[in-house]
Order: structure tokens, then sequence, then C-alpha cells
């Protein structure tokens, strides 16, 4: 009988104990510094423009700097191949993550101290180079964090790199417009450019990943274009490598849809602000929290293929419970329903599914391969809702559109199913998903 009266806190205790683990604990700093330029060019610019006096044209306009994150796959390559002079002796991951976290810090500083009156061209020009820097600060930091966890560690480590991104992005955007009121944009700004040193401080602290694999190194002009189509190559010639990467294309889509329109539907049908601050923002920030640990938890008790098809159902799911929504009456209780199931379906594929692309990657070419995975993640999914959301909604009303998104998920579901069955999961998984040893495959 004391057996049994024991095992829920041995159970919490298990279930607690891989988010205190060094990997665990270095992913969520490395996520804080990942979400703040992201923060800094998105709602914190846009508010910061708009009290400046610029136009709503000139300022939507201004979300194009993002195309940054989704294009940078383009220059990743640089990232695993080129050795950084004098300070590369600390290592390619340590040394690349102390470089463009230092362009981050310069790039915030800039941005700071330009004036969007007086000259909103180079104000412009300043958020881009925030967008790139802060691109490919992403990369190392992706890199550095895959290559850090093992294979097991991978779930629990998404979410806790989720759970930075999460309170970086919220604490910059929010410490921005704090100090804003009170001194400036320019020093707050700059205050917020602080963000970026926890990354640098845990390569510091940690080193160089010890599981990474170092390519050959470049010696001339062949092997030099090598790595920039090497890592590309070496991905689609696994087996079932195209099924994957339709996939990685299509199970977003639906559930992108759905997001997208949300805002739309809860005006129409008469919520309030502090309704939608309430449920929308409220609750559904802690139930994405809330997700985000389940994930954890899943993918480490039943495993990568189940826990993302798991997960895929569930966020299809939650696209059916915003049909039920738009088709009854204006509903408080619903809405936190709705909100509750899909912001924790939501933070359980989110995290389950992050890790099964890191597990993708091969660890000689884990920036270059993991920046393509999660570009093509997002865009297709972006250029489609951005241009037929709207269109869609008024064709055919809030219900038949919500029906639709959970229609746009199966063919993700079905896919990942058959891909499971044919053996293709793990066909497809790279050295970053399979059990090596401390330091096996360091040499060149």
């Amino acid at each position: 009988m004391t057996e049994t009266g024991a095992t829920p806190q041995r159970d919490w205790a298990s279930a607690l104990k891989p988010y205190l683990e060094k990997e665990s604990l270095a992913a969520f700093f490395l996520g804080v510094s990942s979400g703040f330029p992201y923060a800094l060019i998105g709602a914190t610019l846009t508010s910061r423009l708009a009290q400046d006096g610029i136009d709503k044209k000139t300022v939507t306009a201004f979300t194009l700097v993002f195309l940054a994150y989704n294009l940078k796959f383009l220059w990743a390559w640089v990232i695993d191949g080129v050795r950084l002079p004098v300070i590369g002796r600390l290592g390619q991951r340590v040394s690349w993550m102390l470089l463009t976290g230092a362009l981050v810090i310069a790039a915030v500083a800039n941005l700071a101290w330009v004036d969007p009156a007086a000259n909103i061209g180079w104000v412009a020009t300043s958020a881009i180079l925030v967008g790139i820097a802060g691109a490919t600060f992403d990369i190392v930091i992706d890199a550095y964090r895959i290559e850090t966890l093992k294979p097991e560690q991978l779930g629990v480590g998404s979410g806790m790199t989720q759970y930075g991104w999460r309170i970086g992005s919220a604490a910059a955007g929010a410490l921005a417009l704090v100090l804003a009121a009170r001194i400036g944009w320019e020093l707050a700004y700059t205050a917020c450019a602080a963000f970026a040193l926890p990354a640098m401080l845990t390569a510091l602290v940690l080193g160089e990943p010890a599981r990474r694999r170092i390519p050959e190194r470049a010696k001339g002009l062949g092997e030099a274009l090598r790595a920039v189509y090497g890592p590309f190559t070496e991905f689609f010639m696994r087996k079932g490598a195209l099924l994957v990467l339709l996939f990685i294309l299509l199970h977003k889509i639906g559930d992108t849809l759905a997001n997208l329109t949300v805002r739309l539907l809860l005006d129409d049908k008469g919520y309030t602000n502090d309704e939608i601050a309430l449920y929308d923002v409220g609750v559904g920030f802690w139930a994405f929290l809330i997700g985000i640990f389940i994930g954890g938890i899943l993918y480490t008790r039943i495993g990568m293929k189940r826990s993302v098809l798991l997960s895929l159902v569930l966020m299809g799911v939650s696209n059916l419970s915003f049909a039920l929504l738009a088709a009854v009456d204006k509903t408080n209780a619903g809405l936190a329903a709705t909100f509750l199931f899909e912001n924790i379906a939501s933070g359980i594929g989110g995290v389950t599914v992050v890790a099964y692309f890191a597990a993708l990657t091969d660890l000689r070419f884990t920036a270059s391969q993991y920046a393509l995975i999660s570009a093509a993640a997002s865009i297709v999914g972006r250029i489609l809702t951005g241009t037929t959301a709207g269109a869609l909604v008024e064709s055919f009303g809030y219900v038949n559109f919500y029906l639709f998104t959970t229609a746009a998920a199966l063919p993700g579901i079905v896919l990942f199913w058959l891909m499971m069955r044919a053996g293709l999961i793990d066909a497809s998984i790279g050295t970053a998903g399979t059990v090596r040893g401390e330091g096996e495959g360091e040499s060149a």
C-alpha cells in the first residue's frame, strides 16, 4: 500500500526530470534569445511606427521583413561549412553563436537609434538587417540545440525551446513597450538587445556540441560547391525523402488556415475585445504552455511516431471545434473550451512535430537541413493562407470553411500514417535522431 501511495509523486518526479537536465535547460535559454528579434520587428515595431505617426499602409508593409526567416536556408550552408578566423578555435557552433549574437545586438541597436519620422527608408533597411541577423542567429541556435540534445531528449528539448521562445518574445515586447513609455524607444530597443546574451552564454558554458559531426574542409571550388549542395543531396538520397518533403509541405495547411481567420470569426460573432483578450490571449496562452509540457511527455513515453500521429489528429480535430463555435450563438463557455482545446493541441503538435523535424537532420549538415525543413514547413502554408483564406470564408461561410480546414488536415495525417506503415519514417531519420555515443563521429 505504501508503494501505491508513493507512485504519483514518483511519476511527477520522473516526468519533470527530463526538463531539468542541462541540455533541456540549455534549449530553454536558446529559445529566449531566438524569440526576441522576431518580437522587435513584429508587433513592437508596429506600435513604434504607429506612435510616430507613420501611415497604416507603410506600417503593414514592414511584415515583409519576416521573409528573411523563410529564406534562411539559402545561406544556412555557410554556418555548416565556413570556419571563422580567430574565434573559430572555440568550435564551429560556439564561434558562429558569438558572431551572430553580436550581429543581432548591433542590428537591434542600429534600429533603436533610427528616427522613423525623419527617414522611414532607413528604418525599413534597419528592420531588414534585424530580420537577416535574427534569422541567421536562428540557424545557429537550431543547429546547436539539435546537436546538443540526445535523440531521446528531442521532444522535451523542443518543448523547452518553445517555452523560451514564448517567454523571450513576450518579455522583449513587453519590456520595449514599458521602457519606451518612460525613457523613449531608443533606449528601450537598446536594452532589449541584451536578450541575445542567454544563447551566447549558453554556448560558452556548454561548449561545442559533443554529437556534432564535422564535414571535410572546403579546399577548392569543387569542395566549396559541395558544401552548398551536399546537405540537400544527402537528404534527397534517403528512402522516402520526397514523401517526407510532401508531408512537411502539407501537414500544417489546415491548421494555418483556421488560425488565420479566428479573429474575423470572433468579431463577426460579436465578442468584445475584453472577451477575446481573456479567452484567446489569456486562456490560450496558458493552454499552449500546458500542451507543450504534455507534448514533451508524450514524445518521451510513447515515442516519436505515435506522438506525432496523435498530435496531427488532435490539431485536425481542433479545426472542427472552430466549426462548432461558428455554428452556435455567442457563448463564452464555448469560446473558452475551443481555445483551451486548440492551444493544448497546438502545443503538443509544436513539440512532437518540431522534434521529428529535428530528427530528420544529418549531424554533418544540421544548420542547412533544418533551415530548409523549417522554411518548407511554413512558407507554403503562409503563401496559400495569406492569399486564399479570406476569399474562402466569403465563399463557404464560417462553418463550411472550418469543415474544409479539417478536411485539409487529413492528407497530412493519412500520409504520415502510410509512411509509418511502410517503414519510411524510420528510413528517413537522420543521424540527429539516432542513438550515438558521446563524442562519436567528431572526426573530420
